[in-house]
This record gives structure tokens, C-alpha cells and sequence, in this order.
């Protein structure tokens, strides 16, 4: 029998349709969306589902009603022919039975976490799947909590990337908008800095200070130190057994033997310096070195380890309290690296004009240097203020550490400024310089090697190790975060002093947007 090349063409198009459409809906439940809610290709599919069911009814009512005699020959290719039709059904069923399947282990293992019988923590081990492990732990917590995680997106993230670096138990991602700053022009280089906020006028702000400096000739900026550190804390049994360890860790005769030492935790590392501190029987050893590119606690805690552990044959009777006594200063404001430094110390000045000024920032070189000395100088004194003489340096650091893939926790010593501003020229001009000295910052390791955040390192010319000079990306990169700053403070400064600060935030840092509706 002649096979209808219509009845073959519906027939494809049918399980086709079908399968589409079951893939579509199981995503739907994967990703909780609303099943109801349908795309144009869904709903072009279900319209053609529709009329391909409709035919096959057709075709097949119409030969059961009006059944004619078959030859035998031709009674077996009818035969053989609607086996190939069941075959193709059987096909269909097994491959829906396997979606089916899939979904009843994904709920099994839900159970099991909601249960308590599984660990969340263990779900991307034991499934080997990231981001199937993602969806089971964010529908466990669901159930739970009895709380919703709709508008945390779960699409559109390598959750790969992050395993074992980066993020533990992740149920999603949050999203925060980048602006970009620019051109920013420092050390006669252009930059265009990205930066990651929630902060209406911030991004523009910063962007009219890149203005002001860009039209007055650019900014400079000059490297001090660049040294990251780690502080264990280390017992005797008396004050002058720790400081015994104390004059042998001072000793430069002592000093090349514990660099070896130090500096076998990595190429890169470099020990330049041991600073030491007593507290009765208590020992705080503040070592400080060159990491290259890496921001460096990790290389520097390893080789700090590695000097403790040669220490101990020499003082038997050294205790080792912690890898960390606070002495470093990591994450807290301190005064030991508002002074000594911690990370890239950066100072970056501009001057500028006097028309630039009134034209650009809208204000006058007076009402600068004064507002400067009495909010920022005077004004953070009388707050007994460590390290914040500025405007709102936290800022910029933050949205450009958020932007690059830094530590936003390192944003509190890496913020630590002190903002001058000075009428020069015979008054006409306005010098301003930003003195910075704990910048932390890195371009490879942690959040830097992610993608969004690789990109916007990218953009700035220093993603990555540099391979001809180690640690120069990192470097420039504390250059810009520095700059950056400079910028920010010159028109937040310059917002202050004409009177536009409350205006400019009540323009585009308040959204009429009712969303009360959605909760």
C-alpha cells in the first residue's frame, strides 16, 4: 500500500509538538514559573498540537467507521504500517515516562533535604548536577520557610564557577546594575570604571567628577606601598620569653633566613617586612609582603604557617593562639593600617580650574576648601573618626569593588581617605588629592574569575595576571579604585556646597514605582 505523505507529514509534526511542549512545561516546574503563562512559540506549538490531534482523529475515526476489504498484501503493509505508528508511540511514552522519572527524583531528593535525611551542603557532591542541586536546595528552602524566592533568578548563572571558591549553598543570585563612570583620565591614560550600585545619582556623580578632572588634564597618582599582612598571636610562658622572639624576629641579621622560609608558600610571595607588638606574655607578629596580582590573604596566611612552624624548633615553648590576633587589621577599621598600610597605599591629586569649577561643579574654589576643612578635616575629627576624613570614599570603593570581583568586606580599611582640598595659583585654582593608604584589591582569585566580573576587569585593562610585570594589574587597579574616589568626592564635595545635594537625590535616588502589590 502506497503510504499518504500527508499522514507522515502530521504524524512528525505531532511528536514533534508534543515533545516540545513537555520540555517547556518541565522547565516551567523547575523554574517555577506560572504554566499558564505562554510564550508566542508555546502558543503556536499548542495550536498546531491542537489541529494535528484534531486530523489524527479524523484519519483514524474515519477508517475504523468506513472499513474496507484489504487484499492480502495489502492488509499486511496496513498492518505493518500501524505497527510503525505504535512503535513511534511507545517511542513518545518512554521519553515522557523518563520526563516523569526525572521530576519523581528530583522531588525524592527535595524530600529527603526537607527531611533532614540529606544535607543541602552535600546536594552537588551527591548529584554531581550544580545547578540541579541549586534548584532542589531553593525548593527545599521554599517548603521550609513557607516563603517564596520569586525574583531570585536561578537561569543565567554558571554555578560551576563558583564551587569550592566562591559561594556555598547557593539558591540563586542577586542581580545589581552596572554603571560606568568615564572617561576618567589618570596618569594620561583613559579608564572607564564600572560600578556596581543600588544608589541612585552615585554613578552620575562620579561621572561628572571624571568630567571636571578629564576637561582640567587628568589626574596622577603615585604608588606609596604595596604589602599585604597577616598578625598571628603567639603565648609564652612568660613576658620575657615572647619578648626573647620578639629582639630574634627584629634581628635583620635573622630576617633573610625567615624569608626563605616565608617565601616558599609561593612564587609570588615576597616578605618584606616582620612588625611585632607585646601585650603582656602575648606575641603579635605582623608580617607584611608582595602577593603579585592575588589580593593575597591566602598567600600570606600559607606563609606565615610556614615561619610558625620554623619558629617553633627554636621556642619549644611558643603556643600558637590563632593564625589572626586583630593585629593585621583584616575587615575592621584600624589604626595600624590607617598608618603603616595594609594592601596598595595610593595617593592621587588633580588641579582643577577655576572655570571648570564654576562652569562644571557649579560651586566656587572657596566654598570647596572651606566646606573640605570643616566637614571632612574638622567635621570627622570631631566624630573621632579613623580613617574616614572624606566625603563618602566608602562609596565608590564599594560599587567598584562589587563591579570587579573584590572582597566588598575589605571595602571598611580599603576605604580609609583622607580628602585635601587647596586654593592654588593665586587662589583661583582648586588642588584636591586623595591619600588612600589600604586599598585591598586583586585581578585573578576569589570573584574576580567570574564572569560578569572578569568582564568589567576587562574594561579597565587589568583582567587577570600580568605576565611581563607580576602584581602591575593589581597595582593599577588600587591606581583607579583611587581616582575613582577623587572623582566622587570632588562632586559630592562640590553637590554640598551649591545647595543640590537633596535636590539631585530626590531627582534620581526615589522611584515612584508602587510594588507593594507584588508581596
Amino acid at each position: 500500500m502506497v503510504v499518504d505523505t500527508r499522514n507522515v507529514v502530521f504524524f512528525t509534526v505531532f511528536f514533534f509538538v508534543v515533545h516540545y511542549l513537555l520540555i517547556r512545561w518541565r522547565e516551567k516546574i523547575r523554574n517555577s514559573t506560572p504554566i499558564h503563562v505562554v510564550t508566542v512559540s508555546e502558543m503556536a506549538a499548542i495550536i498546531t498540537f491542537v489541529g494535528s490531534c484534531i486530523y489524527l482523529l479524523l484519519y483514524f475515526g474515519t477508517t475504523l467507521v468506513h472499513h474496507t476489504h484489504f487484499s492480502d498484501d495489502e492488509e499486511a503493509e496496513e498492518t505493518k504500517n500501524h505497527a510503525s505508528i505504535g512503535c513511534k508511540f511507545d517511542v513518545l511514552l518512554t521519553h515522557a515516562e523518563k520526563k516523569e522519572a526525572t521530576t519523581g527524583e528530583d522531588e525524592e531528593v527535595i524530600q529527603a533535604v526537607v527531611s533532614g535525611k540529606t544535607p543541602s551542603y552535600l546536594l552537588e557532591s551527591k548529584l554531581g548536577d550544580c545547578k540541579r542541586a541549586v534548584f532542589i536546595r531553593r525548593v527545599a528552602l521554599e517548603r521550609i520557610t513557607g516563603k517564596s524566592l520569586e525574583g531570585l533568578p536561578l537561569d543565567g548563572f554558571d554555578y560551576e564557577s563558583i564551587l569550592g571558591q566562591c559561594c556555598e549553598m547557593p539558591v540563586g543570585y542577586v542581580q545589581i546594575p552596572v554603571g560606568i563612570a568615564g572617561p576618567l583620565l589618570l596618569d594620561g591614560m583613559e579608564f572607564s570604571v564600572p560600578m556596581a550600585t543600588t544608589e541612585g545619582c552615585l554613578v552620575a556623580s562620579t561621572n561628572r567628577g571624571c568630567k571636571a578632572i578629564y576637561v582640567s588634564g587628568g589626574a596622577t597618582s603615585v604608588l606609596l606601598k604595596d604589602g599585604m599582612t597577616r598578625a598571628p598571636i603567639v603565648r609564652f610562658g612568660t613576658a620575657k620569653r615572647a619578648a626573647d622572639l620578639k629582639f630574634f624576629l627584629e634581628e635583620p641579621l635573622n630576617f633573610q633566613n625567615l624569608a626563605s622560609v616565608f617565601d616558599r608558600s609561593s612564587r609570588f610571595a615576597k616578605l618584606q617586612k616582620i612588625q611585632c607588638a607585646i601585650a603582656g606574655r602575648n606575641l603579635y607578629i605582623r608580617f607584611t609582603c608582595s602577593t603579585g596580582d592575588a589580593m593575597g590573604m591566602n598567600m600570606v596566611s600559607k606563609g606565615v604557617e610556614n615561619v610558625l612552624e620554623y619558629l617553633q624548633a627554636n621556642f619549644p615553648d611558643m603556643d600558637v593562639i590563632g593564625i589572626s590576633g586583630n593585629y593585621c587589621s583584616d575587615k575592621k577599621p584600624a589604626a595600624v593600617n590607617w598608618i603603616e598600610g595594609r594592601g596598595k597605599s595610593v595617593v592621587c591629586e588633580a588641579i582643577i580650574k577655576e572655570d571648570v569649577v564654576k562652569k562644571v561643579l557649579k560651586t566656587t574654589v572657596a566654598s570647596l576648601v572651606e566646606l573640605n576643612m570643616l566637614k571632612n578635616l574638622t567635621g570627622s575629627a570631631m566624630a573621632g573618626a579613623l580613617g574616614g576624613f572624606n566625603a563618602h570614599a566608602s562609596n565608590i570603593v564599594s560599587a567598584v569593588f562589587l563591579a570587579t570581583g573584590q572582597d566588598p568586606a575589605q571595602n571598611i580599611e580599603s576605604s580609609h581617605c583622607i580628602t585635601m582640598m587647596e586654593a592654588v595659583n593665586g587662589g583661583r585654582d582648586l588642588h584636591v588629592s586623595v591619600t588612600m593608604p589600604s586599598i585591598e584589591v586583586g585581578t585573578v582569585g576569589g570573584g574576580t574569575q567570574l564572569a560578569s566580573q572578569s568582564a568589567c576587569l576587562n574594561l579597565l585593562g587589568v583582567k587577570g595576571a600580568n605576565k611581563e610585570w607580576a602584581g602591575s594589574n593589581a597595582r593599577q587597579l588600587a591606581k583607579v579604585v583611587a581616582a575613582a574616589v577623587l572623582a566622587g568626592e570632588l562632586s559630592l564635595m562640590s553637590a554640598i556646597a551649591a545647595g543640590q545635594l537633596v535636590k539631585s537625590h530626590m531627582k534620581y535616588n526615589r522611584s515612584n514605582k508602587d510594588i507593594s502589590a507584588k508581596f
